[in-house]
């Protein structure tokens, strides 16, 4: 559960991070770092996602049996 819980969070600051930027309150230097941190965010939920749609293909067979195999998901590739 703890991956949900940061896939929350996440997703949680993301969206404050638009309102900030949407506000027009930030000067050009904060709203760079903002859209920054954003990217950054959006990139690892992008690939939360990626990783549970993997799972997901994984499950299913063509017949429509369900199947486990082996997953290997990004943050085992990065180590």
């Amino acid at each position: 559960m703890k991956e949900k819980a940061v896939f929350e969070e996440d997703l949680k600051k993301l969206q404050k991070i638009v309102e900030e930027l949407a506000s027009g309150k930030l000067t050009l230097g904060e709203s760079l770092k903002k859209y920054e941190e954003g990217i950054k965010i959006a990139q690892s939920c992008g690939q939360t996602l990626t990783d549970a749609q993997r799972k997901v293909d994984l499950l299913m067979k063509k017949d429509g049996k369900l199947s486990l195999e082996k997953f290997e998901d990004s943050s085992d590739l990065k180590e």
